[in-house]
């Protein structure tokens, strides 16, 4: 089976344009340029994944901010020219993976932000809404992988999936 860094790689067949790809399946596996301005297609590529498996409503949305701040945190700390994102939904979980090209200098960690300060509590946001998170380097050493998992605490007598 091919780790998570892999799977980012071989989940969608060589010279597609993945920008360009309708979500289709339970994961969605794409790259964007690692530009501020793409963090906004992401969310939409992932409404899209949540839609098509009928996930609405809180986790949803939470899910969509996690996304947004791992985003974020690849693009402003990363100095990667590409962020890849795995967005899988797994029974009533959502996984949300993004790696980066691994260029920035620290491991990315929760830290408590001054009361003035803009930035600073992305990591502390992605620790309150997900069931559980973390980092690892991706095994081929090119980059660092960051996921979370969220779970749909209103979908406990049913797994996350197309409503009929």
């Amino acid at each position: 089976m091919p780790s998570s860094h892999d799977a980012l790689k071989l989940e969608r067949p060589a010279g597609l344009d993945a920008r360009r790809q309708p979500c289709t399946s339970r994961t969605d596996v794409f790259h964007l340029p690692a530009l501020g301005s793409c963090v906004g297609e992401a969310r939409g590529r992932l409404r899209a994944l949540l839609a098509e498996r009928g996930v609405h409503g809180e986790v949803g949305d939470d899910a969509g901010l996690v996304l947004s701040e791992l985003f974020t945190n690849a693009v402003r700390y990363s100095d990667s020219e590409r962020i890849s994102c795995a967005l899988r939904v797994i029974g009533d979980a959502i996984r949300i993976e993004v790696a980066d090209q691994g260029r920035g200098l620290t491991e990315p960690q929760p830290r408590r932000a001054e009361v003035d300060e803009e930035g600073g509590r992305g990591l502390l946001l992605v620790n309150a809404l997900a069931t559980a998170w973390g980092v690892q380097s991706c095994p081929d050493g090119g980059g660092r992988l960051v996921w979370a998992v969220l779970r749909d605490a209103g979908a406990s007598a049913q797994p996350l999936s197309p409503k009929a």
